[in-house]
């Protein structure tokens, strides 16, 4: 574009450039497609995203959940590492939606920017349309928007919304779990997406050198796990009375919303050896144990509800699907005020 057709373009003279944004849909357009099924109507370049529910069900329930990524985005950007992003985003999302027994069917994305840097726009975005391959939903539509002197230098934010189907008779929501029950956690692969702002002021306070630094940055942008492949596989296979996402509030906070008020949840503690990732965390920013379960997975990432006897059968079929998985808790009578216990 000349110098004269600059001064012509009051917009990309406010900071948005509109042909940036076209551009980047074109560039976009093969791997938002790779994530279609027989249940997308239309194509990418609409006003609206439409998407038939599945046949077959009786009572369809839609769940929808939303979230976004926080401040892992500043880590990744700082640490120009941006390819595992949008696994994050995806995540956040979809293990908070299966957690009700639905399965995901589509996604929706937000990236919001101060200027938008099309191939790093682009390599998020193929990230998401990776996950939803993984999560087998689509990606339905998505939305990106420049806003100069609103975001600050080259920031951007993430958001991301996911919708599923259960069937109404099939949902979990924790009411048949009772006084024996267990608890078995599956592994995370490291903080996921919650404490960054947290760990990054921890690491940029820490006598690491840079390279070291860089090292350690590497293992904390590790993306979040996607359950949802394991998840179907088990609720196919076992009575699963409650399962939750370990997010932000960590293990103490996460584990007791789907338990009934009558009963209390009693954590292991010594059941699973803390991950090394996360006893640096600890030890370097002088957190003690009760905080660290409060913020942090410690490594545990997702957890299923199950009568006693199913317990051996299922971390079994938890391994056979490439998870690792403990037997971190149980469930009993409340004898105090406390929702949940470590012991």
């Amino acid at each position: 574009m000349t110098k004269e057709n600059i001064h012509n373009d009051p917009y990309k003279l406010a900071g948005v450039d509109i042909e940036a944004g076209n551009d980047l849909v074109h560039k976009i357009k093969a791997d938002v497609k790779s994530t279609s099924n027989s249940s997308v109507l239309g194509n990418i370049g609409g006003f609206a995203g439409m998407y038939k529910l599945p046949i077959g069900i009786e009572n369809p329930v839609l769940v929808a959940c939303t979230d976004g990524v926080g401040t892992k985005v500043a880590l990744a950007q700082e640490y120009n590492k941006l390819d595992n992003i949008g696994q994050d985003l995806v995540a956040m999302c979809v293990n908070d939606l299966i957690t009700s027994g639905a399965v995901p069917l589509f996604f929706l994305d937000y990236f919001a920017s101060s200027k938008l840097k099309i191939n790093d726009t682009a390599l998020v975005i193929k990230s998401i349309a990776s996950a939803c391959k993984a999560s087998d939903c689509a990606l339905l539509g998505g939305e990106t928007a420049e806003m100069p002197d609103h975001y600050i230098g080259n920031n951007f934010d993430l958001a991301g919304f996911s919708v599923g189907c259960v069937e109404e008779k099939m949902i979990i929501d924790g009411s048949s779990i009772e006084d024996g029950d267990v608890i078995i956690g599956v592994e995370s692969s490291g903080p996921h997406s919650n404490g960054y702002s947290l760990i990054r002021k921890i690491l940029n306070e820490s006598n690491l050198t840079d390279i070291k630094k860089s090292e350690l940055a590497e293992d904390l942008l590790v993306p979040t796990n996607l359950y949802t492949s394991l998840t179907k596989k088990i609720l196919d296979e076992f009575n699963i009375k409650g399962m939750a996402h370990i997010t932000g509030g960590g293990i103490t906070e996460n584990i007791p919303r789907i338990v009934p008020d009558d009963l209390q949840v009693e954590i292991y503690k010594d059941e699973w050896d803390l991950p090394r990732i996360f006893n640096w965390i600890k030890d370097t920013g002088n957190i003690n144990i009760t905080d660290m379960y409060k913020i942090f997975n410690c490594g545990i990432g997702y957890v299923f509800i199950v009568s006693k006897d199913e317990s051996n059968k299922l971390r079994h079929a938890i391994s056979n699907e490439g998870f690792g998985s403990y037997l971190i808790g149980g469930i009993s009578k409340k004898t105090n005020k406390e929702d949940l216990i470590y012991i």
